[in-house]
């Protein structure tokens, strides 16, 4: 079993190019299938037994999502044994994942988005870090871990756009407007560290995600914003902002790096959640 999950861990970094985050959970995921197992091995495992580890995971009170993932993680296991001829027939074809309900993310107005912003007041080096990484998240909507991952020759600072390497190590080219190239330009001419890495802490090294989570988490407590912001609020208030007014989605999910459009939909529903909150005001017999 052991030697079976290098194998198929090593699929995943090589050839499926998976993100070290993903790798890690199904390394986890794997070690607590192989425990449940003991003494049984992989090829004596069939529907039944699935059903039994299914259940011991339910016992752990385990959401929908950490659920799906598990069964995720052991489909591809199973697929890759059976591709191998390991196993001569797939076991998990007939296991149902647990339905996921879907909640709209939450996102901010154009208005409290420029309160935090504005929040930040660049005056000297640390400020002027967190203006250019607020303005970063809402000008280009792009993850914690991609921002974090940021080099200053990923930036092209007169074309306008910026080389994110998102999940599974996979690159895209995202634009970013002037007033976001105007902050990060500010911040690193501005500041005595000449590391080749954008967002830094105080000691000159890449900042974590944490540490951009607690830089954000500082602004929104000063602008008194809403509970459950989060520097993903940010991405979430640029993909709705932008369908409201007027983008198309299929170019939203690009900018996104989205790999399924179903992924990019979601915002389609608070843009009509909108748009019924604005009918229910506005019409005289709504």
């Amino acid at each position: 079993m052991e030697r079976y999950i290098e194998k198929f861990i090593r699929y995943l970094e090589i050839e499926k190019n998976y993100s070290a985050h993903t790798i890690l959970n199904y390394k986890l995921d794997l070690k607590g299938f192989r425990r449940f197992l003991g003494e049984t091995a992989i090829e004596k495992a069939d529907y039944l037994l699935l059903r039994k580890y299914l259940a011991a995971l339910k016992e752990r009170n385990l959401g929908a999502r950490s659920m799906g993932r598990h069964i995720s993680c052991l489909r591809s296991f199973f697929k890759f044994l059976t591709r191998e001829g390991i196993l001569k027939q797939n076991p998990i074809l007939v296991l149902s994942s647990p339905k996921i309900d879907k909640h709209l993310p939450q996102f901010l107005t154009e208005g409290e988005v420029t309160r935090l912003i504005e929040e930040a007041i660049p005056k000297d080096e640390r400020g002027m870090r967190d203006r250019a990484i607020l303005e970063t998240f809402y000008s280009t909507g792009i993850r914690i871990s991609e921002l974090v991952g940021l080099n200053l020759e990923d930036v092209d600072f007169i074309s306008g756009v910026v080389k994110v390497r998102g999940k599974g190590r996979k690159e895209r080219m995202v634009p970013i407007g002037e007033m976001a190239i105007a902050a990060i330009r500010a911040y690193v001419e501005g500041r005595t560290s000449q590391a080749h890495e954008i967002f830094l802490n105080r000691h000159g090294r890449r900042l974590t995600d944490r540490g951009v989570r607690l830089i954000v988490g500082k602004y929104i407590r000063l602008t008194s914003l809403k509970r459950g912001v989060s520097p993903h609020t940010l991405r979430h208030s640029f993909a709705t902002h932008l369908l409201d007014r007027g983008a198309d989605l299929r170019c939203v999910q690009e900018l996104l790096g989205h790999a399924n459009l179903s992924t990019t939909q979601i915002y389609t529903h608070l843009t009509t959640e909108r748009l019924k909150s604005v009918y229910d005001k506005a019409h005289p017999r709504a």
